[in-house]
């Protein structure tokens, strides 16, 4: 945080050059775990969280954020039965699951003090209690404090499954240095892809589609088209974040079957109707034009990728 003129802001870096400027009207809560540095505090975004000075979630815009990440993988997915969550602290995503059908959601996070301040700092997401019953194995969602390298390695052993793997994470660096980048890299995606049950669906938060923050997203859209014969992109209008899903198999039409499924979904969301998948499954032309050939073997049921 910085002082400018007696008022306190986070600078936000954004990219090569370039910070946002978040007012903070109030810090409710500042502490460093052993991954990260937590700042809880109040802004025009309502109370907001802050990891290593990058906004990773608010209260006014946390509802749309995670629809964008958790409904494009339920409606590709054949079924929402057993799923698994790698990090995404707050547990949005995971109840997001739960209010769509799933009868087992486990959440793996690496920073226990991280979930456990969320639960007790963020009006949305965990309470204290549902954290407490999660912890005890009381109800639908599990947590489990451990690396999600090691826990999907050892899941993959066990010959365990998912039909819904959703990691949610920070971005990944341009750098590849952070800890948790590795968790991007496409060799856990291939690892992840191990831990799916037929016609199950991978999903991750997959960078920023404006052109001077496009790094992560095109090495994203790139690890997706060489592992999967099945991708959908989802960029969020109301956001500046873009999601990719992958399955193992070719579904035809695969914005179709979107399409039909979320007319039938038990969760009603309020941010993506038909229509916004319509808009929101193509990717970029820069993105995906860099790999125009594997873009139009892909049977999807939008517009025709040459448009």
């Amino acid at each position: 945080m910085i002082t400018i003129n007696g008022t306190t802001w986070v600078a936000e870096p954004i990219a090569d050059g370039m910070e946002r400027l978040w007012r903070v009207d109030e810090v409710i809560h500042s502490e460093s775990t052993p991954f990260q540095t937590l700042d809880f505090a109040r802004t025009a975004h309502g109370i907001t969280l802050f990891a290593n000075g990058e906004r990773q979630s608010s209260e006014q815009t946390q509802e749309v954020y995670h629809e964008a990440l958790t409904i494009p993988p339920v409606l590709l997915a054949d079924r929402v039965d057993r799923c698994l969550v790698i990090g995404s602290s707050e547990g949005v995503a995971c109840q997001m699951l739960v209010a769509c059908g799933a009868s087992r959601v486990d959440h793996v996070d690496i920073d226990e003090q991280a979930v456990k301040l969320c639960a007790s700092r963020l009006p949305y997401g965990y309470t204290e209690k549902e954290l407490a019953a999660a912890e005890g194995d009381e109800g639908p969602i599990h947590v489990h404090y451990e690396d999600g390298y090691a826990f999907v390695e050892a899941a993959v052993a066990a010959g365990q499954t998912w039909d819904v793997v959703i990691v949610d994470l920070p971005d990944e660096t341009d750098g590849g240095t952070a800890q948790h980048d590795r968790l991007y890299s496409a060799t856990f995606l291939n690892l992840c892809a191990r831990a799916l049950a037929p016609g199950g669906v991978i999903a991750t938060q997959a960078g920023c589609p404006t052109m001077w923050r496009q790094t992560t997203l095109r090495r994203s859209w790139h690890n997706f088209i060489a592992a999967f014969p099945t991708v959908v992109y989802f960029g969020s209008a109301a956001h500046e974040w873009a999601f990719i899903s992958g399955r193992r198999d070719t579904v035809d039409r695969p914005h179709a079957v979107m399409g039909r499924r979320l007319r039938t979904l038990s969760y009603r969301p309020v941010s993506i109707d038909v229509r916004t998948l319509d808009a929101a499954l193509v990717p970029p032309l820069e993105i995906r034009g860099k790999y125009p050939k594997a873009w139009r073997r892909r049977p999807f049921g939008g517009p025709s990728p040459r448009s």
